[in-house]
């Protein structure tokens, strides 16, 4: 019997990738995020290349917002994996010049967002017998760096959340997950950092020689979730070679 796999944020970047992937080591894979319209070419594209692929059934969601969310749950039915992996990071600016409204809206995404899902598929990933929450956080939730004060510190609550997650879960079948990627390349997290402006968006990039891109985070999902059921990956820390910390990279430059 093929396990269903749930991906929210999975219009693009790691989300999109986690779905190719999961979609390739069998599971049905529902691809939830707000744009419909990608998550169709997506579904697509998985059906198309993918050999033997289950169904990919896409959802809209947006995380903030209960309702989607209950929809969402309404959807699903059964589920075995959730990989929370909606969220994103806003603005680059000191606490001391820190855009409140942004810091609100990034606690919303990757925090609350996570939660609103999470609390949501839980009673399917309880009762499929073999459950696994995956959560994609990021470095910055470990490691703060300056002007990343918004984004490290919903990063670090997703981390608390998920900590707190498998305590409470000890007893139930369900496995709990951090993935928490260093400095990945992708088309768009950059981009919406900086409100769409491509030379800021392209800065964090240059002069590395290879940064991580989103099919090395899927990488990380795809080997914790096919683990035997007894086996809990507790946290992937991956970043590229050349990053030693997140804010420390070499360049060449």
């Amino acid at each position: 019997m093929r396990k269903t796999a749930v991906v929210t944020g999975a219009s693009s970047g790691i989300g999109a990738a986690t779905a190719r992937r999961l979609a390739a080591e069998g599971f049905h894979v529902v691809l939830a995020a707000r744009r419909r319209d990608r998550l169709d070419a997506l579904a697509k594209e998985i059906g198309e290349s993918v050999p033997g692929a289950g169904r990919i059934v896409p959802v809209e969601l947006d995380v903030t917002s209960q309702a989607s969310v209950d929809a969402l749950a309404a959807a699903v039915g059964g589920c075995h994996v959730l990989v929370n992996n909606a969220g994103g990071a806003l603005g680059l600016e000191s606490v001391a010049t820190a855009v409140l409204d942004e810091w609100r809206a990034m606690y919303d995404t990757n925090v609350l967002g996570l939660v609103r899902v999470t609390k949501a598929l839980l009673p399917a990933l309880i009762e499929s017998g073999n459950g696994h929450v995956v959560n994609i956080t990021s470095l910055a939730g470990h490691v703060p760096y300056e002007g990343g004060g918004g984004y490290n510190a919903a990063k670090h609550a997703a981390y608390a959340v998920n900590e707190v997650l498998r305590l409470e879960l000890v007893a139930q079948p369900v496995r709990v997950t951090e993935v928490a990627p260093g400095l990945v390349k992708t088309e768009e997290f950059s981009l919406v950092r900086f409100h769409g402006d491509e030379e800021r968006a392209a800065k964090p990039y240059e002069g590395v020689p290879e940064p991580l891109v989103a099919d090395d985070v899927a990488d990380c999902v795809a080997w914790a979730v096919t683990r035997p059921p007894h086996v809990n990956i507790d946290r992937i820390d991956v970043q590229p070679r050349v990053q030693a910390a997140p804010h420390r990279l070499h360049r060449e430059i």
